[in-house]
């Protein structure tokens, strides 16, 4: 079968590695916040209404600790889906050999979601369904 990904977490793999990685992922919520208040535009590299960084100087000192968080995590295999949000996926494989993904948003105190790859954070489904 061939999958999306190469890289494939049990539930308890997934939800220790949240565990290591949650202080940063709220670190993430707060800089996104703080560069939203700068008016600094995350997925463009700019300024709202205005020139950027690129070429004219260095990114916002906030902007290269949330590069540097999402290297880190990225790194692991964990897909990141929100910034606003901490909103993350861990690529999994039910028993039915199906991939999907294992989902984790800011607040939650594990992973209490699951959903299909096409039917995205709006498909969530309680992980007793898995």
């Amino acid at each position: 079968m061939s999958y999306l990904h190469s890289r494939h977490f049990s539930l308890e793999e997934a939800n220790t590695l949240l565990d290591k990685y949650k202080p940063e992922l709220e670190v993430m919520v707060e800089l996104k916040k703080k560069l939203d208040m700068k008016g600094y535009d995350v997925y463009n590299h700019k300024y709202f209404g205005g020139g950027g960084p690129n070429g004219t100087g260095p990114f916002p000192p906030e902007m290269e600790k949330l590069i540097d968080i999402i290297k880190r995590v990225s790194a692991e295999g964990i897909l990141l889906k929100g910034l606003d949000n901490s909103l993350v996926d861990f690529p999994h494989i039910r028993n039915n050999g199906e991939e999907v993904y294992l989902c984790w948003k800011h607040g939650e105190r594990e992973i209490l979601y699951w959903h299909q790859i096409a039917d995205g954070f709006a498909g969530r489904r309680n992980i007793n369904e898995l």
